[in-house]
């Protein structure tokens, strides 16, 4: 991997509940400085960044359903709908766990469906939750999510008892195919971490910790 390419994979994020506006800002001037992929933020601060990004590459990314996913999907797809007409460029969804578990994969498809097709032109991205799931769950999410015209699938919110394994990355890898990103997301801090999940078939990775990601891979070589 060439010295610049690891930031093009990065959804530079902050989705605490305490971000400010100064802190915001200054994740969008650090996403435009290293050519990171998108910021990924709360959906009240879509506007502000994708005024603050307008004349940049950088894409504007939002959370949808987060980060427990179990609201009605009525509600996910109206919040998915707000935010791209505030200017979101890509809606990072999470499914309802709880109906997966129960087996109602129609209500799951349904949930998915009804926020892509409010989502629009904008690049959905599915939040399956890894660490709550077993692998036959794991596969089935990512399964649904494919039907339901995804774009992507995602492991973690990082909100819950674990992020982004490789061993996950590889199994979504091989059950989605060529055709749908994969997102690393949870516990990505270092470049090696990155570097890992990129191997094993991520396309993105979704970290806080961009810019030591970034630095790190400049050490690497």
């Amino acid at each position: 991997m060439k010295q610049d390419d690891i930031a093009k994979y990065i959804d530079h994020t902050v989705l605490a509940a305490n971000a400010t506006r100064d802190k915001i800002e200054q994740i969008c001037k650090e996403a435009d400085q290293y050519k990171f992929a998108s910021v990924c933020v709360n959906s009240c601060w879509v506007s502000l960044c994708a005024k603050l990004l307008e004349k940049s590459e950088v894409k504007v990314c939002t959370v949808v359903g987060f980060p427990l996913g179990a609201m009605s999907s009525e509600s996910k797809a109206y919040e998915a709908k707000k935010a791209v007409l505030a200017g979101a460029d890509e809606v990072d969804m999470v499914i309802n766990i709880g109906y997966l578990k129960n087996h109602d994969d129609d209500l799951v498809q349904d949930d998915i469906t009804m926020v892509k097709a409010a989502s629009g032109k904008a690049t959905l991205k599915v939040i399956i939750e890894t660490c709550l799931l077993n692998d036959e769950e794991k596969v089935r999410a990512c399964r649904l999510a494919k039907a339901s015209g995804a774009d992507y699938v995602k492991t973690s919110t990082g909100f819950s008892t674990g992020g982004a394994t490789v061993e996950d990355i590889k199994l979504m890898r091989k059950t989605v195919g060529p055709e749908l990103g994969v997102k690393a997301s949870g516990g990505v801090r270092t470049y090696a971490d990155a570097r890992a999940m990129v191997d094993a078939g991520a396309t993105r990775i979704g970290a806080s910790a961009g810019i030591a990601i970034v630095e790190g891979q400049h050490g690497a070589h």
